[in-house]
């Protein structure tokens, strides 16, 4: 097992899924702590590196698109001590993360994972209820209707409109941008089927905005736990557009298991051996190919 232990969190790597647990340390960020422990599956790890600074270092995991709801919602908007696919790695620890990125990218070449996008998301979404106050007012969510409600500094558009309900059902997408200029807003848009025209988010009835906060609360979690909700962007056209249990894309039947056989941890070992025996030069490209074809039952 590869593990980097540091102040701001611990990650694991078992062979088969990266666990990230985020720090108890007051600089870590609170919305890395609102997430919790993450469980990543390799199916869903697109690649993964270790950038060196000026103490220590970086280790940062790249997904695969449409691995995980949180990462599709926030669409790469979070900055990076909110990212929680980001680890600060001290200078006693580059040898430890150092290791972990060869366990990691070893594991990816064995197992063929592709880069190309998910076709269903490998990670659920945060649970529900949820409820996040920012800015103009406050947004809650149950798993099955998004409720908006305006406080005093909501614009006299919103106050006008009133409290907002929307049905999941109703819904074609989330739109989440955290405030990036002194003189732009940050906001939590929902997509309706019914067309509306465009307006600031400000002054816009179906979102919640925010001009102070720089990732508006906990407001990304909300937009996750939607996202994860609603039709998966490349799930194929025949499959349900979303489970009950906030799995969408898979109501067509049960995600498949991270990897198959009669003996999974059997099977790990020997492709491990394989590996190895690769990276020694004992068996050539073809002959690797070959016997993990052979292995896997291809």
């Amino acid at each position: 097992m590869a593990e980097v232990i540091s102040r701001d969190g611990t990650w694991t790597f078992d062979g088969e899924v990266v666990r990230i647990v985020p720090g108890h340390d007051r600089s870590v960020h609170r919305l890395r702590k609102a997430l919790g422990e993450l469980v990543v599956p390799l199916q869903g790890v697109r690649g993964v590196a270790y950038e060196p600074g000026r103490k220590g270092g970086r280790l940062r995991l790249r997904l695969r698109d449409g691995a995980d709801p949180f990462t599709q919602a926030v669409a790469g908007a979070l900055p990076v001590p909110a990212d929680p696919y980001r680890l600060a790695v001290s200078d006693d620890r580059t040898g430890a993360a150092g290791f972990f990125v060869d366990e990691v990218r070893n594991s990816l070449q064995i197992w063929e994972v592709p880069e190309g996008p998910c076709d269903r998301y490998l990670m659920p979404g945060p649970g529900v209820p949820l409820t996040a106050g920012a800015g103009d007012g406050t947004v809650s969510f149950d798993g099955e209707r998004v409720r908006l409600e305006w406080n005093w500094l909501a614009s006299g558009a919103k106050s006008a409109a009133g409290t907002q309900t929307f049905e999941l059902k109703d819904m074609l997408g989330v739109e989440w941008a955290g405030r990036q200029g002194s003189m732009e807003y940050g906001y939590l848009r929902f997509r309706l089927r019914t067309p509306v025209p465009d307006r600031s988010p400000d002054a816009d009835p179906r979102a919640l905005s925010w001009g102070v906060q720089r990732e508006g609360g906990s407001t990304a979690l909300v937009a996750a736990a939607v996202t994860a909700r609603l039709p998966h962007p490349y799930a194929p056209a025949e499959l349900a557009p979303a489970a009950p249990d906030g799995n969408a894309g898979n109501a067509g039947g049960p995600a498949p298991a991270a990897f198959s056989g009669a003996d999974p941890d059997a099977m790990l070992r020997r492709l491990r051996e394989l590996g190895e025996l690769h990276r020694e030069g004992v068996l050539t490209d073809e002959e690797f190919s070959a016997a993990k074809r052979t292995l896997l039952g291809m």
